[in-house]
């Protein structure tokens, strides 16, 4: 009997009739939902066709080394399929090495044997084959029939001619998806099965959407009843859950819902999507937020809303505070985790839940991936609700194959799209060149109505701008905050929140004087935002803030004047955000100005925007910050798509159809990091050195590592004043010698004089601009 896999705990080993059997019924099953169940079942069926080979049943006898099993179920797809066998041969031979490339080239040498032979020898590896008739002959001995593929979701004539390779790469990804899920499913279930049988993850809630809709409406109006809000907001709230529940009844599709800040996008936004799940009977709602502090308050609403009638596998989390798949923790570790932790990571490893809250990071650069573990869960996307909240935040460079692809995801695979935002981006300015790589464009519909006039309505502050030529040094401009008694300064740069910060102590004096940024840990800012407002609730309290743009989307705090150091638009108008947030007063105060040391963050086209800022303010005078016409001429004007392309690689990657290259160069946020622990809790500091050097690291001890992590670049000048003070965290417990057993991303910072970590008031010093917090 040819097998599959070796023994499991219980000294069971797995037949290949019975793996090949499982996975392909488990791929029609995935697959249905994306209308490809025969093609998907096909690729199933030869995916380890390759299993039967002499070679491979060798190595599992411990006879041979680095045997290539996965390729010769590539060149059956084609063999078998002919022309509408190209995805199944590329997907199939990437499945436990990546996806590579859509070309021609590639399908004929995986078709070709014997160059295919020579190609791996190369590389010291073995082709586990049969001959072909043989392999048919013995799927007919075990019952098996490839069933009819009369359309593929890759044919053969986009192999030869690509029209719209974003579209095409969107595609196969998919079918990709639904194999190494399904191949990772049924490997579990032998792996983790027992003498009484296979294993059976627990089964799954679906999306209840008229259930969970009206928890919400509950909510709402307890949440209307506790309200301080003046009657003005309260009315804005109202129409623009209205509007919301409203549009939800158009067909799913490309939508954008822009509103100013305060209106209640969050819950209206789901409100959207809940109704809008149950009218057109779509299976999930994903929610993806650009920042981890937006993600932990919105998850704790929304548990808020649906605890008392779901289980907790309801809702998913999955970003950096939760991630770490269910096979990198130790037997003694998983045996320590709670089973609703331990379900919750094999949720997060193919998103099986109804409810999914993530990152900007951890969504697209798995949409953009070629690796069988990022891309598992991608076909969970199909017949879903995918909200974007803070789109402003979208890097410019990867904006066209990023809205190339969602149009793929709505158009061929039947999911809805939200981007919402106060300062909604010129992005339907870029349809043509949306259609050149993806087919479908970006012509989204706006939910809100413009007769509603949010924004008009929403004017809670007036903007003072300076003169082109106005320029402020920080010591003027410590001496103007220090008249005032609560006031929030948000600028461009930390080490010009630090010097803005020890002017404005030497003038005013520490009382009630706060700094917010990425230099410090997330235990130190939260600290520091509940003191602020708790200050601001008090009417005799000092609150003066210091922040960088860390504040600016997603942190509820409300001033009653703000300034901020110029820069883009959308980052004036957030801030402008924090300014009489709740409409308490008749008008907030907001002052714009131009440090003298004009400098910006590096990357990411941050010193374009802010001089386009500058531009459009020579040109008129006077912005209006409150007007959303205002947003689209400036950002029509930024996105010159030569400017932006020109040197960036995802888009000739995706001409290539280059999916190894593609990943590699889509990247959220350029340059890699590393996390610094610091000692800002003594106590818990402590109790992470001693359990990383007993144990290790664990994804456990990295989610109890988060809140005292700063993150830095990892290059020369982002640890600039450093050198000698980090100190790596142990891969493993005990003793190793090798340097291979320690991490290259975590370490503890090592400050024994106390000078390097200020728990009162910096953060983490000696630092350059160069570091951010992924």
């Amino acid at each position: 009997m040819e097998l599959a896999h070796s023994e499991n705990s219980d000294g069971i080993s797995e037949s290949l009739v019975e793996h090949l059997s499982t996975v392909a019924h488990r791929c029609r099953q995935l697959g249905k939902p994306l209308k490809i169940e025969e093609e998907a079942f096909c690729c199933g069926l030869l995916h380890d066709l390759g299993k039967l080979g002499k070679p491979f049943q060798e190595r599992l006898q411990g006879k041979r080394r680095r045997v290539n099993h996965w390729s010769f179920g590539a060149h059956k797809a084609i063999d078998s399929l002919k022309r509408n066998g190209a995805a199944s041969a590329i997907a199939i031979n990437g499945h436990h090495t990546g996806l590579e490339v859509i070309s021609a080239p590639f399908l004929k040498k995986l078709y070709e044997t014997e160059k295919l032979v020579q190609s791996l020898e190369k590389q010291g590896q073995t082709l586990s084959r049969v001959e072909p008739e043989t392999a048919t002959k013995w799927l007919q001995s075990v019952g098996f029939d490839l069933p009819k593929v009369d359309e593929s979701i890759l044919p053969y004539s986009q192999v030869l001619g690509s029209k719209h390779p974003a579209a095409e790469m969107a595609n196969l990804r998919m079918l990709y998806s639904v194999l190494v899920d399904s191949d990772f499913l049924e490997t579990e279930a032998h792996f983790q099965g027992s003498k009484q049988g296979r294993y059976k993850r627990p089964a799954r809630p679906e999306l209840d959407p008229e259930k969970a809709h009206a928890l919400l409406a509950k909510h709402l109006n307890l949440c209307r009843k506790n309200t301080v809000a003046p009657k003005s907001v309260v009315s804005m709230r109202d129409d623009l859950m209205q509007a919301c529940l409203e549009a939800s009844e158009q067909q799913p599709g490309l939508f954008t819902l822009t509103a100013p800040t305060g209106c209640g996008k969050t819950l209206s936004m789901l409100a959207f999507a809940l109704k809008h799940a149950r009218e057109h009977s779509l299976r999930r709602i994903v929610l993806v937020i650009p920042f981890l502090s937006i993600i932990e308050q919105t998850a704790a609403i929304y548990r808020e809303i649906f605890q008392s009638k779901f289980a907790p596998d309801y809702l998913l989390e999955h970003h950096s505070l939760v991630t770490g798949s269910a096979t990198d923790t130790d037997d003694e570790n998983r045996e320590a985790e709670s089973r609703i932790a331990y379900q919750a990571k094999l949720q997060a490893e193919n998103w099986d839940a109804p409810i999914i809250i993530t990152t900007n990071i951890q969504f697209f650069e798995s949409l953009f991936s070629n690796r069988p573990g990022a891309c598992r869960k991608l076909h969970r996307l199909a017949n879903s609700v995918i909200l974007f909240d803070e789109v402003q935040t979208f890097p410019t460079n990867l904006a066209i194959p990023t809205l190339a692809t969602l149009s793929q995801l709505a158009t061929r695979f039947d999911s809805t799209i939200v981007f919402a935002t106060a300062t909604q981006p010129a992005f339907p300015h870029m349809d043509k060149e949306v259609r050149k790589i993806g087919g479908h464009g970006w012509r989204p519909k706006e939910i809100v109505p413009e007769k509603l006039h949010l924004f008009e309505r929403a004017k809670r502050v007036e903007v003072q701008w300076p003169l082109p030529e106005e320029t402020r040094d920080w010591g003027d401009l410590a001496e103007e905050l220090a008249d005032e008694e609560r006031v929030l300064c948000v600028v461009n740069l930390k080490r010009h929140a630090i010097d803005l910060l020890e002017e404005l102590s030497t003038r005013a004096g520490q009382e009630g004087l706060f700094h917010l940024s990425t230099n410090m840990c997330p235990r130190h800012r939260t600290r520091v935002l509940e003191e602020v407002r708790q200050r601001l609730a008090r009417p005799d309290a000092l609150c003066r803030l210091v922040a960088t743009q860390c504040i600016e989307a997603g942190v509820d705090v409300d001033f009653p004047v703000a300034y901020r150091a110029m820069g883009p638009l959308e980052s004036i108008a957030q801030v402008a955000g924090r300014c009489n947030r709740n409409g308490r007063l008749r008008q907030g105060r907001v002052r714009v100005f131009i440090p003298t040391d004009e400098a910006y963050p590096q990357g990411g086209g941050y010193a374009q925007a802010a001089q386009q800022t500058k531009n459009l303010l020579g040109s008129e005078g006077s912005l209006d910050i409150d007007d959303p016409k205002l947003f689209q001429r400036y950002f029509k004007t930024l996105y010159n798509l030569q400017d932006f392309q020109k040197e960036d690689k995802v888009i000739p990657s995706i001409l290539d159809r280059n999916f190894v290259e593609t990943a590699k160069h889509y990247r959220w946020i350029k340059g890699e990091t590393i996390s610094v622990v610091t000692p800002y809790d003594q106590r818990l500091y402590e109790e992470l050195l001693a359990e990383a050097q007993e144990r290790g690291i664990s994804s456990t001890w990295r989610k109890k590592a988060h809140p005292l992590a700063v993150s830095l670049y990892r290059d020369s000048q982002g640890q600039r004043g450093l050198e000698g003070y980090l100190e790596p965290v142990p891969l493993f417990g005990g003793e190793h010698e090798s340097a291979e057993a320690f991490s290259d991303e975590w370490f503890f910072l090592i400050d024994e004089e106390g000078d390097l970590y200020d728990s009162k008031l910096f953060g983490l010093v000696g630092t350059s601009d160069r570091f951010w917090i992924a």
